[in-house]
């Protein structure tokens, strides 16, 4: 008998388990469907010695005090600031949108004063804002839109932006300064030895047990547990009950290359004539010093593996029925992306686990 069963090894499972470890001092027993713990955010080193994200790049940042002291508590950090350039024609131009987006898309030096001036005479006022469309029609106009968001969100979801949801590009913050970095948030860094090193910190606790390669579908009329914290796809766990929900995936191609840098920042974005979306190069987020370097290139599709809910207008209504019949489970909790169907950013995942601690 298990006082906790929790499905999923990634950061939602790890944080959860630690967390109920130290707050209950019972067994807690984590099963993964994988062959290794870590979720998505899994690094690792390749053959050639270069250490990689297998699910494609992670860059951790965060404003929340608890979530960064928590997680520091199994890490220390390497300093990183994020910088993403996007490809449109024959330049690189800074993401996200700034003043120096403007003045490297269009050749000119705007300061504070004229960059506002054009942004009032090129943005769409929406008296709604319910699409992604809509987000940055409002925001920068049509010209912006179609170079920058347009052909990217296309790739990246399968879809026109005009069937997202605002949600997703909302995420995207939008500057009227001259601040490059993708993020501007309080902390931002890399764990040091990785995020593997700094979950199996988080699972070294005498009262988790760890099952890897073990499917919860499969052994759960076998468990005995009190309670179950569930971080896979909810559909998955009602046995599609109300049908399929759709959910984004990634094919990735890794490249290594006898140089010791392939680009200027960590990622640069494709949004418009290439297959794929964006080349990540590793070394840059993670600061290792090696002569070659590998870079993976993203292709977004549809796979058996879910990596994002899919946050079209219609899908998000698919997902009701499931939010109403976990609203009447009986010591059952789901936290995540694929178990909530929301896209987390990962301090917010970390967070929520926090938060959903303290309620039990």
């Amino acid at each position: 008998m298990y006082r906790f069963v929790i499905v999923g090894a990634g950061l939602a499972g790890c944080s959860m388990a630690r967390l109920l470890a130290e707050k209950y001092h019972e067994k807690i027993l984590v099963i993964e469907k994988r062959n290794h713990i870590g979720g998505n955010a899994y690094d690792c080193y390749n053959e050639d010695g270069i250490m990689i994200h297998q699910y494609g790049p992670h860059i951790f940042h965060t404003n929340h005090d608890d979530v960064y002291h928590f997680l520091s508590r199994f890490t220390s950090w390497i300093p990183y600031e994020h910088h993403v350039l996007s490809k449109v024609n024959d330049k690189l131009v800074p993401m996200p949108i700034s003043i120096e987006t403007i003045n490297a898309l269009y050749d000119v030096n705007y300061d504070e004063h004229q960059f506002e001036e054009y942004i009032q005479s090129v943005k769409i006022p929406k008296k709604e804002i319910l699409t992604s469309e809509d987000v940055v029609l409002s925001q920068a106009g049509i010209d912006i839109y179609e170079k920058l968001f347009k052909g990217y969100t296309t790739k990246q979801w399968g879809v026109s932006p005009a069937e997202l949801d605002a949600s997703v590009i909302s995420r995207i913050p939008f500057r009227n300064n001259h601040d490059t970095r993708y993020f501007a948030d309080k902390y931002q860094g890399m764990p040091k030895e990785g995020y593997t090193k700094m979950m199996e910190q988080m699972l070294d606790h005498p009262c988790i047990e760890i099952q890897l390669q073990t499917d919860f579908q499969q052994v759960k009329t076998k468990l005995q547990y009190q309670t179950l914290i569930y971080t896979g796809a909810i559909d998955e766990y009602y046995d599609y009950a109300y049908g399929k929900l759709l959910y984004r995936s990634l094919r990735f191609e890794f490249e290594t290359h006898p140089q010791e840098s392939y680009q200027e920042v960590a990622v640069v974005n494709y949004p418009n004539d290439e297959a794929f979306t964006r080349i990540s190069e590793f070394k840059k987020m993670t600061m290792q010093e090696h002569p070659y370097t590998t870079i993976v290139k993203e292709y977004p599709c549809f796979s058996e593996e879910p990596f994002y809910p899919y946050p079209t207008i219609e899908n998000k209504k698919n997902f009701i029925p499931y939010e109403e019949a976990m609203k009447q489970e009986k010591d059952v909790y789901f936290i995540g992306r694929l178990a909530e169907y929301r896209y987390y950013n990962m301090d917010a995942v970390v967070k929520r686990a926090l938060e959903l601690v303290e309620t039990l």
